[in-house]
């Protein structure tokens, strides 16, 4: 099987004519993925929580890119409502050729809440994106009626999945809290929807079977989710530090990102696949190949009972089971 070991962003296809949404565009691997598809011709909307971190990073895109097509959209992920608003707003303006769900939350020392009253990782994490999913799925839906190539959603999970487990008896981690199992949770919960979007958009037939579902990994990346949260100086400090030690022996921001822009752009990438850097245990590089999946992703009842609740927690439906049975 073809690994993508040289695959680079010099390869990505010409993006011009797409629109292209992007949660967590300001940093990071966000930031890498934004300018290199923007490069490439794309109509970037920059979804972001903070509009003036989401602006100056157009900036710096529009500085390396002066023909970049680069719009600043206000996004919250723990807010449902914010993820209503800012979604009929881009559903107004037209379809959307791809939606990558990238934004996270990673380890606050405390538990803290989305407006909602979830577990900030799990409802930032998990049900805001689906959210977004499922409101975003007509402009999606939209986009594979009108052009060639296939709309995608790409779903940025984690290796720290393969140590995730779900608590279906306490989700929101109400009974005790663990920032990094409370992150493993939500990163298992990311690449589990994921495939199982894969098999509902399958089932429901055209249009929406032209729709890709595609999932990927940075390995271990330098960004701000090692440094975000509230620390006290000495832990910023050290934070800041171990940031710096990951782009030196690990991966940088940018390097990061290429697995993401590959399962964004690629030719070769496949329906429900999921991809990450080749290096040492998957934690570093830039070739890039077909990820592992740990079993427990890869528990389709677990997986239906997700999407159910996520469903509830949410106040949407998504490709439900019912009408994905009858229109397939």
């Amino acid at each position: 099987m073809w690994t993508g070991e040289h695959w680079a962003p010099r390869d990505i296809p010409n993006q011009a004519g797409r629109r292209v949404v992007l949660t967590g565009a300001n940093s990071g691997i966000g930031y890498y993925a934004a300018l290199e598809l923007a490069r490439n011709g794309a109509q970037m909307v920059m979804a972001c929580r903070n509009p003036a971190s989401a602006e100056e990073a157009a900036r710096g895109i529009r500085a390396e890119v002066p023909n970049a097509l680069v719009e600043v959209a206000i996004l919250d992920l723990a807010s449902v409502d914010s993820v209503r608003e800012f979604s009929a707003k881009v559903i107004r303006e037209g379809s959307v050729d791809l939606l990558i769900n990238n934004a996270g939350v990673m380890a606050p020392k405390h538990r803290l809440q989305t407006k909602e009253g979830l577990e900030l990782q799990f409802g930032t994490n998990v049900v805001g994106h689906f959210v977004l999913t499922a409101l975003l799925l007509p402009a999606l839906v939209q986009s594979a009626e009108r052009h060639p190539d296939r709309p995608r959603v790409v779903t940025v999970a984690s290796i720290a999945h393969k140590r995730g487990r779900l608590h279906f008896d306490d989700l929101q981690w109400t009974k005790s809290y663990s920032p990094m199992r409370a992150y493993q949770q939500s990163k298992l919960a990311n690449l589990m929807l994921a495939l199982e979007l894969d098999r509902r958009l399958r089932r429901a037939g055209e249009p929406q079977s032209r729709i890709m579902s595609v999932a990927a990994h940075p390995g271990v990346a330098n960004t701000k989710l090692f440094q975000v949260g509230d620390h006290g100086p000495i832990e910023r400090l050290i934070r800041r530090g171990m940031g710096k030690l990951i782009e030196t022996t690990l991966n940088s921001g940018a390097e990061g990102a290429l697995a993401t822009l590959y399962a964004a752009t690629a030719a070769d990438a496949q329906d429900g696949g999921y991809y990450g850097p080749k290096g040492f245990r998957e934690m570093r590089g830039v070739e890039i190949r077909s990820a592992e999946i740990a079993p427990q992703a890869r528990d389709q009842a677990a997986a239906e009972r997700l999407w159910t609740e996520c469903e509830r927690l949410g106040g949407v439906k998504l490709l439900h089971q019912d009408s994905a049975r009858v229109s397939g």
